[in-house]
């Protein structure tokens, strides 16, 4: 009979602290056995503002789950999504001269980089690293080149960071309560490893619209290289066809909800008097409404995604775009207007996803805990060799 046991998730992202039970019997079987979503205190514009209140929801909660499981945790996996992380892209080089790449050349490159990153932030903690590009003699090559020769090495990393307090503030939380974080992960890493595996592509946008926030990270390489936040979302077409038309915002969802909007819209076509139960009726064209969301939305792209400067010298190397969507939010209403506004820019294929299950991200962050991500890359310290241990080496080889 198999034995089971029990791994602790915690996710915390913009709203809630999500907790997850894992059952799994260590080899291939494992299951989220539960799920409990507590609302987020304590943390306020991306900073652990009020340390005793996030101890006492998340000690409260944890002893809770360990009581329903008859366990203790010892451990937990955490997975962030609102704690501002930091991007940093950095290359290093080695001069070969038609010698051959070494382990040793990549290791020096590696720890070289490292260092420098932890110099000039050094208020800040390294959560990731990827060896994110490989390029020998001005040609980009897919694996590490160990072994082989060229003249010239380039070797880019990409950094993810998070402020060092806020770091030592998560790992003191979670030590108060007698547990220690295994690991950190950013979330979008996560959900970007999972796009890679499920649909074999290494390299692409991932672009999220909700209420009243949303969200874009690119992928290169299997690396995760920037994202980016804003603080709007699909609320605020919503607002503005308010505003244009003198309707309520209940009003406007309710239109919204049960009338079907199309670009060949009717100029003669207008929103039926039964929606206007609380407002005075006013004769207001279908069309208005499509062409108020049409722009809005226009706008939002442009910003977001079209003409993002951030973005500007990511877009010669892909056309794959992954949009998220949320059904259970307003956007629902505007799905249809965001791609065509996407697909007529004709830079992108337009690839339609469903919120990525809890399993999909629970599952993708248990195989990069256990079996590592094939680009993240780990510094090696080295340790200056011995008189002694080098003459041996060179008797001995």
């Amino acid at each position: 009979m198999k034995k089971f046991h029990f791994n602790l998730y915690l996710e915390i992202n913009d709203s809630k602290y999500i907790f997850f039970v894992e059952k799994s019997d260590g080899e291939n079987y494992f299951e989220i056995d539960y799920k409990l979503e507590v609302p987020l205190e304590g943390i306020i514009n991306n900073r652990v503002a009020n340390f005793e209140k996030s101890f006492n929801i998340i000690k409260e909660n944890i002893y809770l789950l360990e009581e329903k499981f008859k366990c203790t945790f010892k451990e937990l996996i955490l997975i962030l999504e609102n704690l501002s992380p930091t991007f940093l892209n950095l290359s290093g080089y080695k001069k070969l001269n038609g010698s051959q790449i070494s382990k040793e050349n990549i290791i020096y490159i590696l720890n070289t980089c490292k260092s420098i990153v932890n110099e000039i932030e050094s208020n800040k903690k390294i959560l990731h690293i990827f060896n994110s590009n490989y390029n020998l003699d001005k040609q980009k090559v897919e694996n590490l080149p160990i072994g082989l020769f060229g003249d010239f090495y380039a070797h880019e990393l990409s950094f993810i960071l998070i402020n060092k307090n806020d770091y030592k503030n998560l790992k003191n939380l979670f030590a108060n309560c007698n547990l220690k974080i295994k690991k950190i992960l950013v979330k979008n890493f996560v959900k970007g490893a999972n796009i890679s595996q499920n649909y074999k592509i290494e390299t692409f946008f991932y672009l999220r619209i909700s209420k009243s926030n949303s969200n874009i990270f690119y992928f290169e390489n299997d690396s995760l290289k920037l994202e980016q936040n804003f603080s709007f979302g699909t609320d605020i077409i919503i607002k503005d066809i308010s505003k244009i038309t003198s309707l309520k915002r209940d009003t406007v969802i309710k239109i919204l909800n049960e009338i079907e909007f199309k670009q060949d819209i009717s100029e003669d076509d207008l929103i039926e008097e039964k929606f206007f139960k609380e407002d005075n009726y006013i004769k207001i064209k279908k069309k208005l409404i499509y062409e108020i969301a049409l722009a809005r939305i226009n706008e939002i792209l442009e910003i977001i995604v079209f003409k993002n400067i951030n973005f500007k010298n990511n877009k010669k190397y892909l056309n794959n775009l992954f949009f998220e969507v949320n059904f259970q939010l307003d956007f629902k209403y505007f799905e249809e207007i965001f791609k065509k506004v996407i697909i007529d820019t004709k830079n992108y294929k337009l690839i339609l996803l469903n919120n990525l299950s809890d399993k999909s991200i629970v599952n993708s962050a248990n195989k990069i805990v256990h079996f590592g991500w094939k680009k993240e890359a780990i510094p090696v310290s080295q340790f200056r060799k011995s008189l002694i241990a080098r003459f041996f080496d060179k008797i001995f080889g």
